[in-house]
Order: structure tokens, then sequence, then C-alpha cells
């Protein structure tokens, strides 16, 4: 199974966790990735820390536990890039009973884009490949 088809059928929930230039960590609750191809995700980001983090430091980790069970995915991640068009974030957003992944509308809102280092399981220390 390939990372898109796998993220498109996988439920459960994932965290991002970044750091700022002087190594203070965060770590945010995140919807599942954009795949865009087997090297690159994409995430709809709010203005908030996970954000401001990787305007200094660009490496992140995405952790995905599926749901009901120990398994998933570790994404290890380095921003490559960021577009703030409105219309084509829109055409990013997945819709859940009505409600968008970035709830607050006065915040601004990226795109960001990460090239995918490597993925390990969750648990374990083995290079996973989807």
């Amino acid at each position: 199974m390939n990372l898109e088809e796998y993220f498109e059928t996988a439920t459960g929930v994932g965290v991002m966790a970044t750091s700022d230039s002087n190594g203070k960590i965060d770590a945010a609750l995140y919807a599942r990735p954009h795949v865009i191809d087997e090297e690159t995700v994409a995430f709809i980001m709010a203005d908030r820390r996970t954000h401001e983090n990787l305007d200094s430091n660009p490496h992140a980790v995405y952790l995905f536990k599926e749901q009901e069970s120990y398994n998933g995915t570790r994404l290890y991640l380095t921003k490559t890039r960021e577009e703030k068009d409105p219309e084509l974030i829109e055409s990013f957003r997945r819709r859940q009973h009505g409600l968008t992944a970035v709830q607050d509308e006065n915040l601004s809102k990226y795109l960001v884009y990460f090239h995918i280092n490597e993925t390990r399981p969750l648990t374990g220390n083995k290079k996973k490949v989807l």
C-alpha cells in the first residue's frame, strides 16, 4: 500500500511535533496529511506555534496512530514551501461533520509542503515501507 492509499483509508489521530530555533518543542493535533506524491505531503496550518516554529526550524515529525490499535506511522519531514492562496487552501480541505480542519476563521491559514525524509512504524525502530 502506498502513502496516499494509507492516509485515504486509515482512521485515527495525528500529532505534529516541531521545535523553534532554540529547541523549544511543541506538539499539536493535526489531521491526516494531503499526499502530493510519494516524497511530498502538505498540511493546512493556522498561524499558531507549529507554523511559527517552522519559520525558524523547518524540521518536523508527524505521528499517526490508527484507531483502536497501536499501529500507525511516523513521518520525518522538512518544510519545503508554503502557500497562502485561500482558494488553493480551500481546495485541499477535507470536511467532516460540517467542520474544517482549521476552525478559527480569524487566523491566517497556510498550505505547508514537506519533503518526507523517512517513514517509520509508530512503534519499533525499523524503517517503514508502505
